[in-house]
Order: structure tokens, then sequence, then C-alpha cells
């Protein structure tokens, strides 16, 4: 059954409070690097957060640690199936 808060966080696109939870513990690092980068993402943005942004932060969190840092880093840019408008947006947030 279905609340009318999570209805209206499926109809706004906003991500209900266990969608959020799940995605946090997914986003834990091996990097010390990567971990202090997306705790200060969710810091700024954890209320907010969109499903495709989710979506996009979830693509992220496929990458190997190094992969992800030189991301965040700006040393690579997203390439190929990696280049969506989702991982794009969510770089730009997580980026300092």
């Amino acid at each position: 059954m279905v609340d009318q808060q999570d209805a209206a966080s499926v109809a706004s696109g906003a991500l209900d409070a266990g969608a959020l939870g799940k995605l946090k513990w997914r986003c834990r690092r091996g990097l010390l690097e990567n971990d202090l980068l997306i705790e200060k993402f969710f810091a700024r943005h954890e209320s907010g957060l969109t499903l495709e942004q989710a979506q996009g932060l979830t693509v992220l969190m496929d990458l190997s640690d190094h992969d992800l840092l030189n991301l965040l880093l700006r040393r690579k840019e997203p390439e190929g199936s990696l280049d969506t408008q989702e991982v794009r947006e969510v770089l730009n947030m997580l980026r300092p």
C-alpha cells in the first residue's frame, strides 16, 4: 500500500526515505577521497534528489573507485554509455 507522501514523491520524481537510504548505502566507497565528496554531495543535495539523479548516481557507483575519482577530479569525462544527461548532472553536483 502506498501512502499519500510516497505517492507525492513518485509523482514529483523525488526519492522517498527508503530509496534514499538504499542509495546512500550503495554509495559507500573504498577510497576516502570518493567518500568525502559523496558525503558532501548528500549533505547539500539529499533533500531534493530526483529519481533521474539517483539513476545517474547509481551508474557512477558501478565504476571502480579509481575510475570514479578520475571523473570527480575532471581527469576524465564520461564516454560511451556513461555519457548520459543524468550522469553529467550528478557529476556536476559531485565535483568540487
